[in-house]
């Protein structure tokens, strides 16, 4: 006769695996503390509320940048807004521009232009013009992305 003990008389039998989990389930909500968080420091995605130009992806932080910005009071009061934007790159590029006008506050006036093209050639400028369509533009987001 084979004293040996089996491989299944060591196995945990199915309702004592059950109550092993059920009482990892109910501690596991006891880890962290309770009580309401501060936000985690979220800054690197913040640019478009603080920058007044901003490169939306890796791929125009290395061909485009913005040598200037103007701004000016239109007559009827309206904001307009010059943006300098200049090709690093020795090679023909496009990319989209649009910019988003913001009240005295930083938030959206609800007026943002459509994306255009714009086609830049090898190291050059272009000056691309954008204007409020209502007077309670403040200040301004002038954005950049990779064409599509």
């Amino acid at each position: 006769m084979n004293t040996e003990p089996s491989l299944n008389s060591h196995r945990p039998s199915g309702l004592s695996l059950l109550a092993l989990l059920a009482a990892l389930a109910v501690t596991a909500g006891c880890v962290s503390p309770p009580g309401p968080f501060a936000p985690l420091d979220t800054t690197k995605f913040t640019l478009e509320n603080s920058e007044r130009f901003v490169l939306l992806d890796k791929q125009t932080q290395n061909s485009v940048t913005c040598t200037g910005l103007q701004e000016r009071p239109l007559a009827d009061g309206r904001l307009e807004v010059v943006a300098n934007v200049k090709n690093r790159e020795s090679r023909r590029i496009q990319v989209q521009i649009n910019c988003v006008f913001k009240d005295a506050q930083g938030f959206s006036t609800g007026d943002e232009t459509p994306w255009q093209t714009l086609i830049l050639s090898e190291n050059s400028t272009e000056a691309v013009r954008f204007t409020a369509m209502n007077t309670m533009a403040r200040s301004y987001t002038v954005r950049v992305r990779q064409a599509r």
